[in-house]
């Protein structure tokens, strides 16, 4: 792959353990692999490619810990609903995906995901109808060249089951199981500075056996690095679900299934009281938190804080296309600060109740850094990566940079690490993932996206339509 030196950063923002920032800063790559950060001055003076930072931002690259991409093919539909009525609103639609969908829904989002600045992102892909497969969304991966996290997820608990899905979109559990069996000894790739991992992802308490959570935990349990993901305590409705059904909240519910623990990390984690924060902190089980969706679908805001607090890894998510309606990842570190400032009081340890009856915001519950961390250090953390993260001698080379002579930024030249999260978001300028350059100048590199968003547009009108 050759080198990379990025050099006069107006400032780089490690997002090491000590927060360091160096003001006409840089950083040189061998390969992939980082081998020096620091001033200018102590850096080489050339490279096989050079980037002169003068007016950027240099950051690590971010981690998406949760998304849905093939539901970029069905944006704004059930405006107006809440989780359970949106979901059975879209499983119909869902129902008519086919594989060649997978592979451009992938190509779509993470084209997306890659110009707003994310390295690494996972993906839970639960639905398997027609000749659907994992393949081709991993294929998609790797022929866009971003960081991934495949996630063999399932839904096998149909309506006439108790379920929530319809039957015509849930699978077998046998089946389940062997094909994901197969894909991790096909595809997973346990070294470091791996580009594809494989993670076992049941849907959620609601569309799946508990049969099939167990198993699925032994299953990824027998392999190195295989980690477990699904939905959990995202709304009240799961809540009462999780109560008349099994007797048990959803995370005493998962618990009992031997779904917590350092290989583990669950989505939105909402609803979730200070008993079960401990339970997710002592056990090391992760988080990831997608402000946007819980906004859009009004499931309630997650209690960030007290969870960093209480030493919980959280990371972001921009969560399903359908359910947020984009895939930028500035962009949902920026809701992340926000919606914490808004949060109910309990919430937060630093205002006393005030205001309106119930309710105090905190302008000081997350700040831009904060923010920040958790779209870095925390997703990496939340995958189960220390190679990734942040921007340290010895990571992988995943780095990114904003230009701040932008319209967005006039006047927050004063601290431009606050200012790429408070000020609007936008694509970055520059983006290099595994030591490969993939967005330069606010172009992706890695393929020419007009024919696939031709044919994206074609499989979303057929979906939708029901042709």
């Amino acid at each position: 792959m050759g080198s990379i030196l990025l050099k006069n950063a107006t400032l780089l923002a490690t997002f090491d353990d000590q927060n360091t920032e160096i003001p006409q800063g840089g950083v040189y790559i061998e390969d992939h692999i980082i081998r020096q950060v620091g001033a200018g001055d102590t850096l080489p003076e050339t490279a096989d490619q050079v980037f002169d930072m003068q007016d950027h931002l240099v950051l690590p690259g971010l981690v998406n810990t949760h998304h849905h991409l093939y539901q970029t093919l069905t944006r704004v539909v059930a405006q107006d609903a809440n989780l359970f009525t949106w979901l059975k609103t879209l499983y119909p639609i869902w129902g008519r995906l086919t594989d060649e969908g997978v592979y451009i829904s992938t190509l779509t989002g993470l084209a997306e995901l890659m110009l707003s600045g994310c390295t690494t992102s996972s993906d839970h892909l639960y639905i398997y109808p027609n000749d659907c497969t994992l393949d081709s969304q991993i294929r998609a991966a790797g022929d866009i060249g971003m960081r991934f996290h495949a996630s063999r997820g399932s839904m096998s608990l149909g309506e006439s089951k108790g379920g929530l899905p319809p039957d015509s979109v849930v699978e077998n559990e046998a089946d389940i199981l062997k094909d994901s069996q197969r894909l991790i000894e096909t595809y997973h790739d346990a070294s470091d500075h791996a580009m594809l991992r494989l993670v076992l992802a049941p849907c959620s308490p609601f569309s799946v056996t508990a049969d099939l959570m167990r198993e699925s935990a032994v299953l990824a349990r027998q392999y190195e690095r295989v980690r477990l993901h699904t939905h959990l305590a995202e709304t009240l409705d799961e809540e009462q679900f999780c109560l008349e059904k099994f007797g048990m909240r959803p995370v005493d519910y998962v618990e009992s299934l031997g779904w917590t623990g350092h290989d583990v990390w669950h989505a939105h984690c909402v609803h979730m009281n200070d008993d079960e924060i401990g339970c997710f902190a002592h056990s090391g089980t992760g988080v990831a938190h997608c402000p946007t969706s819980n906004m859009r679908l009004a499931s309630g805001i997650a209690p960030i804080p007290k969870m960093t607090r209480a030493g919980v890894n959280v990371g972001l998510g921009v969560d399903g296309s359908a359910s947020n309606d984009g895939s930028n990842m500035l962009a949902e570190a920026r809701q992340a600060m926000l919606i914490q400032r808004i949060a109910p009081h309990h919430y937060s340890d630093t205002v006393p109740l005030g205001g309106r009856e119930g309710f105090a915001g905190d302008p000081a519950a997350m700040s831009a850094r904060e923010a920040l961390r958790l779209a870095t250090r925390g997703g990496a953390a939340t995958l189960g990566r220390d190679d990734i993260g942040s921007l340290q001698v010895g990571k992988s080379a995943d780095v990114i940079a904003v230009d701040l002579n932008r319209i967005q930024y006039a006047g927050a030249g004063h601290d431009p690490v606050a200012a790429a999260v408070f000020c609007q978001p936008f694509n970055v300028d520059l983006s290099i993932i595994h030591g490969r350059v993939v967005v330069e100048r606010g172009q992706l590199l890695t393929m020419d996206m007009t024919k696939p968003l031709r044919r994206h547009r074609e499989i979303s009108k057929a979906m939708i339509n029901g042709g």
